[in-house]
């Protein structure tokens, strides 16, 4: 079996721009909470908007370096656009894979059908980093349609999960990746278990979204709540107790590399970091059209 090390609940909540209201569960600029190859994760809990017809709710144009950013949308809409010329909207259940690399710009708003109808909004912005080798990687854009993912279902109708990356029994998620990893929704039913495996290579984390979850009979964890697991292999297992229960798995084989990070940029030395502002100031990540 494999044990929980530690449950985190996050101790702030900030806006970024002024469309996602955050929770910060880990970062590479805080505590180490064992996510290795993840940097930072933001949870937008449900949060319910009124219609805004004005302007838009969001982040401007901001540039990104020597990562990939994930936005899982799980109510609500994300209307994205980039210096690749990528964009597009995230609409419930998409998920936007987007390799900063070598430099990007983009902007996050509310779409203007969300802006105009308002409704309840939840996400996650994840950030994942990417080995030295491949840093300065040309910049891309994954738009992962929510029925382009693959579903699973549980044994013994305990519920089922969504691959956004990874593979799970021989299916592979919807996400190309620089590194091996896996980026799991799991749904468990209520009053159900379900029983997960995941490589002992792999660190390992959880962020329940919804509900109360048990796990290995034992550990208790609430919507909103990180959940970091020990080392090495062995099965967990996780309960439904009392009402359904979502989850965000985040498994992956430690990159092991220095982490620099300084804003939207992420590298492995100071000298690194201090060539990125200068090729971002000098135009180098492009610009929106």
């Amino acid at each position: 079996m494999r044990h929980v090390r530690r449950i985190y609940r996050a101790d702030s909540q900030h806006w970024v721009g002024d469309g996602f209201l955050v929770q910060p569960l880990f970062s590479h600029m805080g505590e180490n909470r064992g996510t290795d190859p993840f940097l930072m994760l933001d949870y937008a809990a449900p949060h319910e908007f009124s219609p805004n017809r004005r302007s838009r709710r969001g982040v401007g144009q901001h540039p990104h370096k020597g990562f990939e950013t994930v936005t899982i949308a799980y109510h609500g809409e994300v209307a994205h656009r980039d210096s690749t010329g990528g964009g597009g909207v995230i609409k419930e259940g998409d998920v936007q894979w987007m390799t900063a690399g070598a430099g990007i710009i983009h902007e996050e708003f509310h779409s203007e059908a969300f802006s105009e109808q308002g409704g309840l909004f939840e996400m996650v912005q994840l950030w994942v980093n990417l080995p030295a080798k491949d840093k300065n990687t040309p910049a891309r854009y994954q738009h992962l349609a929510k029925e382009n993912i693959p579903v699973i279902r549980l044994p013994d109708n305990a519920g089922h999960l969504r691959l956004i990356a990874g593979e799970h029994n021989g299916t592979k998620g919807a996400a190309e990746t620089f590194t091996e990893m896996n980026v799991w929704d799991i749904v468990v039913n209520k009053g159900s278990e379900a029983i997960i495996d995941i490589p002992a290579s792999h660190n390992l984390c959880m962020v329940v979204l919804r509900g109360q979850a048990v796990f290995n009979g034992k550990d208790r964890a609430g919507a909103g709540q990180l959940v970091g697991f020990e080392n090495g292999g062995g099965s967990i297992t996780v309960k439904a107790d009392g009402e359904e229960v979502k989850i965000l798995l985040l498994s992956g084989v430690p990159i092991n590399e220095p982490v620099v990070g300084y804003g939207p940029f992420v590298m492995n030395t100071e000298a690194e970091i201090h060539q990125a502002v200068r090729d971002f100031q000098s135009g180098r990540f492009g610009h929106i059209g």
